[in-house]
């Protein structure tokens, strides 16, 4: 099956945006084992959008639209299909009910504007969008498929995960199973040199791909059930183990913060941070998981020195090895475990940019975690990116080495 995806919106063009749904949906696409062709971009217009509809639809055999799904003038996605297939679109009633129902639960009278919304062509059938109040069009005809999602990507994930890809699975000629392991503290480069020869698989597929939080490695099966495809995803992630080993953190859409959480309340640990490159970042990683208060007992941001002398780390470590060493993230782990009483405490600590600084270049970053057991501590290569990059990687790489400590694949020191 040949598929090309079409993104509508005069904001792509003038770069307001960026088309995070295209990506989404080629890396779906080939995990279904759907040969991705084309990606197009077409502003706000009726005649464009034809045009490259119909450019589509003489040589994919599925045309994936977001965007164009909206109740305004400028939401153009469905009259565009309608002229393409000649066909007339008409208000559906049941779905005028269910549009009205929902706005009046929730925002009162419905705008008549909206109407469009509830509009079908002959070929169209509806494709449900609980969290948006735009549905989507699933269009058949000539052996050929539309699929037009909204462009909000919360709504356009959802209407592709749970109503689209399920109809798409017969047409693939085979069942498909992915599973995404994730990785850290490797780079994405010397993930698929370990990899070696299982990149080059015909089936499963082996693919690796660098995300702002982790790389992840998917694992793709196409057979004739489920089952199988399952079943040949399982005996080759046993591989991929065995030769990424502790690098790997979690799978699917499992995140390091996620990760550590869950082993500081399976163990039954509480953990406090004091950061100061990070000014902050790292707490909130912490916090963004649901139920994080059961073992993250709080954060100290220090940005000064004399903030980090007064919260514990001893003013000779500070005067002898400067705000930026190991020294110094080793004193503050040992501080803020003291001064908040907790399990484990976590210290990091360096150069964000786009100065070096105490001789230190830019991206250098030391951390350390002190627990019941002792103390490990970690470096940062100096990444020398960009400011908030430099401080993304080194709360990573922190959530990291206190991952791996929990585990215990790396020994504390006493």
């Amino acid at each position: 099956m040949r598929a090309e995806i079409l993104s509508c919106g005069t904001e792509l063009l003038l770069g307001h945006i960026t088309d995070t749904n295209a990506t989404y949906l080629a890396q779906s696409l080939a995990a279904l084992g759907i040969d991705l062709y084309f990606v197009s971009q077409v502003g706000d217009n009726q005649g464009r959008i034809v045009e490259t509809l119909q450019r589509a639809w003489q040589r994919s055999d599925l045309i994936i639209m977001t965007g164009g799904l909206g109740p305004t003038e400028d939401d153009l996605a469905r009259e565009s299909i309608s002229a393409l297939l000649g066909e007339t679109m008409q208000v559906d009633s049941d779905l005028e009910a269910t549009l009205r129902a929902r706005f009046a639960h929730s925002r009162g009278p419905m705008p008549e504007r909206n109407l469009k919304q509830a509009s079908l062509i002959p070929s169209a059938q509806t494709l449900p969008n609980p969290v948006g109040t735009a549905p989507g069009w699933w269009v058949e005809r000539d052996g050929r498929i539309i699929v037009a999602m909204p462009g909000v990507p919360r709504e356009m994930y959802r209407m592709w995960e749970q109503e689209v890809v399920p109809r798409l699975a017969p047409s693939t000629g085979g069942l498909i199973f992915t599973r995404i392991l994730r990785v850290s503290g490797l780079g994405e480069s010397a993930v698929e040199e370990r990899l070696g020869d299982l990149i080059h698989l015909t089936n499963p597929t082996l693919a690796t791909y660098a995300k702002t939080d982790a790389v992840d490695v998917r694992i793709t099966a196409k057979a004739t059930t489920g089952e199988e495809a399952e079943r040949q995803v399982a005996e080759m992630e046993v591989r991929v183990r065995q030769l990424l080993g502790q690098y790997i953190f979690g799978v699917d859409k499992e995140t390091l913060a996620g990760v550590v959480g869950n082993l500081l309340l399976t163990q039954k640990h509480t953990l406090g941070v004091m950061e100061s490159l990070t000014g902050g970042l790292l707490s909130n990683m912490i916090t963004n998981v649901a139920g994080s208060s059961n073992y993250f007992i709080g954060g100290l941001v220090t940005y000064s020195t004399d903030l980090k002398a007064q919260m514990g780390v001893p003013r000779d470590t500070l005067d002898r090895y400067g705000a930026v060493s190991e020294e110094t993230a080793r004193a503050m782990a040992h501080a803020v475990r003291e001064r908040l009483g907790v399990d484990f405490g976590l210290g990091i600590t360096g150069v964000a940019g786009p100065d070096e600084q105490e001789g230190k270049p830019v991206g250098t970053v030391y951390f350390a975690v002190e627990g019941p057991q002792g103390i490990v501590t970690g470096r940062g290569p100096g990444w020398r990116a960009s400011r908030d990059d430099n401080k993304r990687f080194a709360a990573l790489a922190a959530l990291n080495l206190l991952r791996r400590f929990l585990e215990g694949t790396i020994q504390p020191e006493h």
